[in-house]
């Protein structure tokens, strides 16, 4: 007995050690049989991380795992990844292990795959890639046939998965997102059972419109499955499409050219509940507590074959009756709800698909709406007919519906509209054939935001549909201190609302005051400006990157407004009189002809805002008579182009041609700008007290006071480059001073300029003692002396380079030279005096030669004479 125990132990640690040697002796062989199976039967470059083999895994079938499984493609769809998956598995008896004619596999699981299944505009399909039979027998050896693998499955799951299937020739798209199927069936059977399983989350588009929107499906199905005629039958089974249950019944078999599909469906109850769960459980929220009356059915059967022309025929319908749903958490109750909505097509050509819905009626409190209408030749010239009558309290929506609607509405809608036309009309923009009558009135209507500063109050906006056009014929909208007054023209609304077409209009609006506050709220970055009062590089100098959502001008817009308002306020600038025109196209503002009272003068802008790509401005803007200290305190434009305007207290004039690109806020980048400016100050009064570059000046310039000196008739030119500002060489008076400028500043404050003060002498009296008093009024007013001065630095920490001693020096110089000139000037008129009257006297008393010469002599003597007496004296 000892004997008999001791020799099974010995077996069972036989068959144990052999269990764990297994894998060591086998794995190198069962992975290059994998790659020769692929090699041999695909037409793919198939690639693994890992290859593991166990025997404990699935015991008593052996298993074989493939970590990070990539099958790529090869032309025509090269590069493209078919599958890839982070784990894929087979099973097998272990017996398989030790056949010589390859592996019979009974399971497989495919975890955590990616499927990108694809067919193009010319009809390939990315998964035709088993090789043919030709170049299957070339890779047998020696005429023997290899059989890598045997298909004996008798189960199969994909779980964690994700499947996207494009054909580009149908313009359709599928995708299953959190995709887990399985399936158990005995497929070495040419006909058997296969139970399956399936969870996922559908999105369907079909030719640009998206009719599923990751909708949940569970579907628990039994299938007759017959291989030889590959024909695939529904048994027992249950669909749940969101919270919707379902039942099917028939059958899809598959022939060479083309499919045969006979589908029966339908609700297996008829709940009205039925109906809230075909809408998205984002927009429906939970039914559970969900009270309803009435009815729903959904019935559908899809027959007939499917190849490169057909679908099959279509005959799909919805239908309900006096039926009411409430929620559990709200106060209203939907009633009298009546649906007749049915989905057909009897040719089996897609274009031939229509929809009819003959009524789509409901009821809250005493408010009804309906709606009717038709739609046909889906794929075509799309045919439209639509009619929907009724009032609608706004407010009651969200009291009767779980509608995600962050903001609170308000307001009465009034509809009564008819309308039928064709897409074609609407692409070529045809209008002339889309026949549209009624109205549309929506009245008291508020709009709360945390995007608004103010809450909007629509009193009443009206608009009537006609054959041309859409027309607003009233609109009256408060927010907070703004008023609006608009009227106008829509042409092409039904193109907006149809077929993606910018919304075109020309609209002509009024207001008494309009506050661009009351539609913004406050950045958490703002408008930040450094102790210089120049904007920050946060506002400022940044580029287009950052952290704030960029504004963008919508692209959906095509429309013009023309204005007239008493009052604009726009930051801490205030318009009077505004008037102009702005159009909305492309993504950018394009103002014309604006015209405005600002800063105790007019302002005049014609100019572009583009938001696409890298936001950009391009503008002509005209300042006339302007007060200065008003501008400079107001308009960051003007800190920036002339800070020494700080300094100035009267009127000016200014043209400005600029342009660069804008940041995500649409505040200029400095160092983007170019264009140039021509600024003329009329006259204005220097207050040094106000800027600390004239009270230096001032604290050095000693001969001068700035505070007291006046600017008169400046007129500038500045051209703008990368981010400096450059002045061209130009001159003006202060007082009876000239200053001749040039140089150049820029945005970040700092300033390189050279002044040249031509100053009369006058100003000099201290400086140079009673020198000046020996010079006559005449003398004085035509002595003049240039100061140099360097400016650099910053407006607000200015180094000024000015040596006065020079100066000083210069005009004793100029004195000297003028007091010889004067006293050359005094001796050459005496002389010339005495000459004269030598020359010119009378004859009667010097008529004798000797008494000529002898007096000429005596005269010359007495000049000379006293000539050195001064010098010698000196």
């Amino acid at each position: 007995m000892k004997k008999a125990f001791k020799i099974i132990g010995i077996v069972i640690l036989i068959l144990i050690i052999g269990l764990f040697l297994t894998p060591i002796l086998f794995k190198g062989s069962i992975e290059k049989m994998l790659k020769n199976a692929a090699n041999d039967n695909v037409n793919a470059q198939v690639e693994w991380s890992s290859l593991n083999l166990s025997l404990f895994r699935n015991f008593p079938n052996a298993s074989v795992s493939l970590e990070d499984l990539s099958l790529v493609n090869k032309a025509p769809f090269e590069g493209d990844t078919l599958v890839y998956a982070k784990n894929f598995n087979i099973s097998m008896g272990i017996m398989q292990l030790f056949k010589d004619e390859g592996l019979s596999i009974d399971e497989i699981y495919l975890n955590e795959a990616y499927m990108n299944v694809k067919v193009d505009s010319l009809g390939n399909a990315n998964y035709d890639i088993a090789k043919s039979t030709d170049v299957k027998q070339e890779a047998t050896t020696k005429g023997k046939e290899s059989k890598p693998f045997n298909l004996n499955l008798s189960h199969y799951e994909i779980n964690s998965s994700r499947i996207n299937y494009l054909d580009e020739s149908g313009n359709i798209f599928l995708r299953l997102t959190e995709f887990s199927h399985s399936g158990d069936g005995n497929f070495e059977a040419s006909v058997f059972t296969l139970k399956t399983q399936t969870e996922s989350k559908v999105s369907f588009d079909f030719d640009g419109t998206n009719y599923l929107n990751a909708n949940s499906l569970v579907l628990d199905a039994d299938l007759n499955i017959d291989l030889e005629n590959m024909k695939f039958s529904f048994l027992e089974n249950e669909a749940i499409v969101n919270q919707l249950p379902l039942k099917f019944e028939g059958y899809v078999q598959t022939f060479d050219d083309y499919n045969d599909i006979d589908i029966k469906f339908s609700t297996p109850s008829s709940d009205f509940k039925n109906f809230l769960a075909l809408i998205p459980e984002a927009y429906a929220s939970n039914l559970d507590g969900v009270t309803t009356t009435g009815d729903f059915q959904l019935n559908g059967i899809i027959k007939g074959k499917v190849d490169d022309t057909y679908i099959p025929t279509l005959d799909i319908s919805a239908s309900s009756d006096n039926a009411s749903f409430q929620y559990p958490d709200l106060p209203k109750k939907v009633e009298d709800i009546s649906l007749d909505i049915r989905i057909q097509n009897e040719t089996g050509l897609v274009e031939d698909t229509y929809i009819k819905f003959k009524n789509v009626d409901f009821r809250i409190d005493q408010d009804r709406f309906a709606g009717s209408g038709s739609v046909k030749n889906l794929t075509t010239n799309m045919l439209v007919n639509l009619k929907m009558k009724g009032r609608l309290n706004l407010a009651n929506l969200k009291k009767a519906y779980p509608v995600d609607i962050e903001q609170d509405l308000s307001g009465i809608l009034d509809a009564d509209i008819t309308t039928n036309f064709d897409m074609n009309s609407i692409e070529q923009d045809a209008y002339e054939n889309v026949k549209a009558q009624g109205s549309m009135k929506l009245s008291k209507f508020d709009y709360e935001s945390p995007d608004l500063a103010e809450l909007i109050h629509i009193e009443t906006a009206t608009v009537n549909f006609t054959t041309n056009a859409v027309q607003l014929n009233s609109f009256e909208m408060t927010a907070g201190s703004t008023d609006l007054q608009m009227k106008g023209d829509l042409s092409n609304l039904m193109g907006f609302a149809f077929s993606d077409k910018p919304l075109q209009g020309i609209f002509n609006a009024t207001s008494t005051n309009f506050n661009i506050a009351d539609f913004t709220v406050d950045s958490e970055v703002g408008n930040k400006v450094n102790e210089s009062g120049n904007p920050t590089t946060e506002t400022a100098s940044t580029g287009p990157e950052g952290n704030a959502d960029a504004i963008k001008i919508p692209d959906f817009l095509d429309i013009v407004l023309n204005f007239n308002a008493k009052t604009v306020i726009y930051d801490n600038l205030t318009l009077k009189n505004a008037k102009g025109s702005l159009a909305l196209k492309n993504e950018s503002a394009i103002l014309k002809n604006v015209n405005a009272d600002i800063f105790g003068g007019s302002i005049s802008l014609d100019g572009k805002v583009t938001t696409s790509d890298v936001p950009n401005f391009d503008m002509k803007l005209g300042l006339t008579t302007i007060k200065i200290v008003e501008a400079f305190q107001q308009m960051e434009l003007v800190k920036g182009l002339a800070p020494i305007a700080q300094a100035l207290n009267g009127l000016a004039s200014t043209t400005i041609d600029l342009n660069g690109n804008l940041t995500k806020d649409l505040m200029p980048i400095y160092t983007s700008l170019a264009g140039s400016a021509l600024a003329n100050i009329l006259s204005a009064e220097v207050e040094q007290g106000k800027m600390p570059l004239i009270s230096n000046l001032n604290s050095q310039f000693k001969v001068l006071n700035f505070d007291k000196l006046k600017v008169k008739d400046l007129v500038a030119k500045l051209n703008f480059k990368n981010g400096a500002i450059n002045a061209d060489d130009f001159d003006f008076n202060l007082d009876d001073v000239k200053v001749d400028v040039s140089g150049s500043h820029s945005f970040d404050n700092t300033m390189n300029y050279n002044l040249s003060f031509n100053v009369p002498a006058k100003y000099f009296g201290n400086e140079v003692g009673g020198q000046l008093a020996q010079l006559s009024n005449t003398d004085l007013s035509q002595l003049n002396v240039d100061v140099p001065v360097g400016l650099t630095g910053t407006f607000s920490n200015p180094k000024i380079q000015l040596t006065m001693q020079n100066a000083i020096k210069d005009l004793t110089s100029k004195i000297v030279d003028a007091q010889k000139e004067k006293a050359t000037n005094a001796i050459k008129d005496k002389i010339g005096d005495e000459i004269n009257n030598l020359l010119g006297g009378d004859k009667k008393e010097k008529d004798s030669t000797k008494t000529q010469q002898e007096d000429v002599k005596d005269v010359v003597k007495d000049i000379l004479g006293d000539i050195f007496k001064k010098k010698k004296d000196n």
